[in-house]
């Protein structure tokens, strides 16, 4: 399937449909490259969430998961108690999967470890792009991998590190959601916004 056109005139990728939330994240922050720390371990664990669910549904929960979640800050998680996790598993407003409740406590921890003993979870993960996003230029959905060589070995990495629900297909999906690839259809017009966007941003930080 390839970019389709919306009333407003604009060539979009498929996938959001005319589902005005999901357009909404399209436009403002799906390959977005992301480089704060915090933000950064909000969506890889929202990402853990979404295994075996639409993103959709995910996002129509987003709000109630920063709620329940403190906002995702990894200080917090980090020391919830088994009292905290049954109140999770009581809130309706979230997905109630205690696996990924009790990973969520882990990666944080994991998070945690980064933070005091590297320069950062940001620059762990772009470490592994130099930094730079990869502009990909695929034509379809069908194109488009569900992982790759990268997300396995970045998988492989944050595994090993403690992280948890971190597969190679949901780091994939990480990786296109913060802009670590675009993955924007080459006629979606996000695409070469965001490629320009990001030659844009390199050229000011040279000078």
């Amino acid at each position: 399937m390839k970019a389709i056109a919306h009333v407003d005139g604009l060539h979009r990728c498929p996938w959001p449909k005319e589902d005005p939330l999901y357009v909404s994240y399209h436009d403002t922050e799906w390959g977005v490259p992301e480089y704060d720390d915090r933000a950064l371990f909000e969506k890889l664990i929202l990402d853990g969430f979404q295994a075996g669910l639409s993103w959709i549904t995910i996002l129509r929960k987003r709000d109630n998961f920063r709620k329940a979640f403190d906002d995702f800050q990894p200080e917090k998680i980090a020391r919830y108690t088994p009292r905290k996790v049954e109140k999770l598993m009581q809130d309706a407003g979230i997905v109630r999967n205690r696996l990924k409740i009790e990973g969520t406590i882990l990666s944080a921890r994991s998070w945690l470890d980064i933070m005091e003993k590297s320069d950062g979870f940001s620059d762990l993960l772009w470490s592994h792009m130099d930094g730079r996003p990869k502009v990909n230029t695929f034509k379809t959905i069908k194109s488009v991998p569900a992982e790759t060589p990268l997300s396995r070995a970045i998988s492989k990495d944050l595994a090993s590190r403690g992280f948890k629900f971190v597969g190679p297909t949901i780091v994939y999906a990480f990786m296109q959601a913060v802009g670590m690839v675009n993955d924007h259809l080459v006629t979606c017009y996000r695409h070469a916004e965001l490629a320009s966007k990001w030659q844009a941003d390199k050229r000011d930080k040279a000078l």
